[in-house]
């Protein structure tokens, strides 16, 4: 009797995005470590990703005042990979409990946790285990009690219902392969009342998702980014209002670091949630653009 051919092994095209987003992570976290990259990878680590510190004012520590970052450890500034300052938009108060979505080295964290005080509480999630081990060096070094870091997928946080006052997350975004889970999540695990402030990066209504991915990477976090209609019809469909979706200042060709505020009504419910067709990965994108391996003219990469 002959032998059935093997099914050959499926591959969901998310999972290499999502590995490399990670892999790239990882590697700007050995390089402020002062750990051994990945084979390969350049010695300094830093071109990693396109959110990258360097002296680009569009990405990274520099878009925090001198009063926030001479508060901070230098890895802390050294590690930040964002387009914006979700804490300065968030309108933390004392003993509020919040939550950054790809937490990285921990800076918005570490921001947060001073502005909620000894009676609030600063969450950091992140896939990545050597960012986790830079945020907890970082939280030791600052001396902050009011923090924990928690390993975990932004499309299923590991915390319960209604806990969290304020989500905020930096650049982090605009690099799931599933935004539309994340934007559950966020209005999940928020109280009634709870909002959330982040920073992103946003394109025109006009561009395409092959017009993003012409524009950089994925890991460079263009090519994932959402349309600024886009962003403002995610979160009406997991039943946040009083949104708005804010441009700050340009970061490529059509693309723009964001500001983006909503809040969860006081009668929210999860029937509020329906579907809505946020792009997702199909395969195609670049995960690294071929120039340079960081993402292209105009991104913000130095």
């Amino acid at each position: 009797m002959p032998l059935e051919a093997a099914t050959p092994p499926t591959t969901d095209p998310t999972d290499a995005l999502r590995d490399e987003v990670r892999a790239r992570y990882a590697d700007a976290a050995r390089a402020v470590l002062g750990q051994t990259p990945r084979a390969g990878e350049p010695a300094s680590g830093m071109a990693a990703a396109c959110c990258t510190p360097g002296g680009d004012e569009r990405f990274g520590g520099t878009l925090y005042d001198a009063a926030e970052r001479s508060s901070l450890p230098d890895a802390a500034v050294l590690a930040s990979l964002g387009c914006g300052n979700p804490t300065a938009v968030a309108d933390l108060m004392p003993g509020e409990t919040v939550l950054d979505l790809g937490s990285g080295g921990g800076i918005d964290v570490l921001l947060s946790a001073a502005r909620v005080g000894p009676t609030g509480f600063a969450y950091g999630l992140d896939m990545t285990d050597e960012m986790l081990e830079l945020a907890r060096r970082n939280a030791a070094q600052a001396g902050a009690t009011n923090v924990e870091f928690r390993k975990g997928a932004m499309e299923a946080i590991p915390l319960p219902d209604a806990s969290i006052d304020v989500v905020i997350s930096n650049c982090v975004v605009n690099l799931s392969t599933d935004k539309a889970t994340v934007l559950a999540e966020v209005a999940r695990v928020l109280r009634p009342g709870g909002r959330v402030g982040i920073s992103d990066v946003v394109a025109d209504d006009d561009l395409t998702p092959a017009q993003r991915a012409e524009r950089g990477s994925f890991v460079g976090c263009i090519a994932g980014a959402l349309s600024f209609a886009e962003f403002h019809a995610g979160l009406a469909g997991v039943g946040l209002d009083g949104i708005s979706v804010t441009a700050t200042h340009a970061v490529g060709d059509g693309l723009h670091g964001a500001i983006i505020r909503a809040t969860k009504p006081i009668d929210w419910t999860p029937d509020r949630i329906h579907a809505v067709a946020l792009p997702r990965p199909t395969g195609e994108l670049p995960v690294l653009a071929a120039s340079d391996g960081c993402c292209g003219e105009g991104c913000g990469c130095s």
